[in-house]
């Protein structure tokens, strides 16, 4: 009877062992599928609010001022108005043409400014800080008309362009422009040229394409945002420019391609540097860009490609920005918007008219931007 009981007793122990450790192996097993709850959590990174840019910054300034070119004016409201439902921050951008954004900028009146012709040594010299050129996109300058009567798209050469603004062709029916339009019958008629009154980058862009293609162009007239013209009316802006066409029968003018479309203005195929005729477009802008070499300071024209496929009037736009910036809000503020318009921004460029930055372009636009100082620090944080 006392064996039978020791074996018994025995027996059970072996069954509370057995379930002892069952149930130690189910706990251990439910503690690490709820990841480890008995262990105290590592501290873990805050992310950022401040980059990427996807919302508001804390520190950051809450209004920009900026002026210049009006070839990117377009592309520059529609990131403006995006990055303030973004953000909340205000830009406020006055588009008065390269030749104000140079001198703005240069005489600090402005956090930002903005041309499509690169500033000179000498006005880089002349400047009161270091200033940096970040470019933005890519466009095309096209000669636009008013011919009554022509509906075909004229298409132009070096030769002829350069003339018309010498003032050496002096109608439309002159053989250097009918020889390019076989079949199109062109009037008899004075032509009337329309160029830019004020300091402009779109201007730099086109006579810097006269000058590379006409040496009687370099010699009488040459490059830069203003220049002497031998004849013709000035018109304000690109907007001015395009108004002045629309309104006057057998003129011509030249501006960025948006504001031809945007007045239902023609706008001439241009012959490249292969003798190809091409229209400007976001692919043919595109071409001008590609093997370009940009020197460490992103000065650089792209106009007269030697790429069979290239527009040959094509030009990048910069934004002109101190490289050192006292005031840290500001500073903050307008990296991200920099950074923001480089990465994210750039899906607009195509349905407003422009050519995105090629890839290569924008790495070293976002390497500018980068190197932005406030106090000696980097401004962007984060990035």
């Amino acid at each position: 009877m006392l064996v039978t009981r020791d074996r018994e007793m025995g027996e059970m122990k072996q069954v509370m062992s057995r379930l002892l450790a069952a149930s130690a192996l189910a706990l251990a097993a439910f503690i690490g599928a709820c990841g480890g709850a008995t262990t105290t959590p590592g501290p873990s990174a805050a992310a950022d609010p401040c980059f990427p840019v996807k919302g508001q910054c804390p520190g950051e300034a809450t209004a920009l001022n900026g002026a210049g070119a009006t070839f990117p004016a377009v592309i520059y409201s529609k990131w403006i108005d995006e990055y303030n439902r973004l953000t909340g921050v205000q830009i406020n951008y006055q588009s008065i043409g390269s030749g104000g954004g140079i001198k703005s900028i240069t005489d600090k009146t402005v956090d930002f400014g903005a041309s499509d012709g690169p500033m000179s040594d000498q006005q880089l010299a002349d400047a009161k800080a270091p200033i940096l050129h970040v470019p933005m996109v890519m466009g095309a300058v096209v000669p636009t008309y008013n011919v009554p009567g022509v509906t075909t798209q004229l298409k132009l050469t070096p030769d002829a362009l350069s003339a018309i603004f010498l003032g050496t062709i002096t109608k439309w029916n002159d053989s250097k422009i009918t020889t390019a339009n076989a079949g199109v019958t062109l009037p008899d008629q004075p032509i009337t040229t329309v160029h830019r009154s004020d300091g402009s980058g779109t201007t730099n862009i086109f006579t810097d394409y006269l000058s590379k293609v006409s040496p009687d162009w370099k010699s009488k007239v040459g490059a830069g945002n203003s220049v002497n013209w031998p004849g013709g009316v000035g018109g304000k802006g690109n907007e001015g420019v395009a108004g002045s066409v629309k309104q006057t029968p057998y003129s011509i003018g030249y501006v960025e391609l948006i504001y031809a479309i945007q007045n239902k203005l023609g706008y001439a195929q241009m012959q490249n540097a292969k003798g190809k005729f091409v229209d400007a477009s976001l692919d043919s802008v595109a071409k001008a860009a590609e093997g370009i070499t940009l020197a460490p300071d992103l000065r650089v024209s792209i106009t007269n490609s030697d790429n069979a496929e290239a527009y040959p009037i094509s030009g990048f736009t910069w934004i002109l920005a101190y490289q050192e910036m006292p005031d840290k809000a500001k500073a903050l503020a307008l990296t991200r918007y920099l950074w923001w318009s480089v990465t994210d921004g750039q899906r607009f460029a195509k349905e407003l008219g422009y050519a995105p930055l090629p890839k290569d372009v924008a790495s070293k636009s976002q390497e500018k931007i980068r190197s932005i100082t406030s106090g000696g620090a980097r401004a962007l944080p984060g990035s």
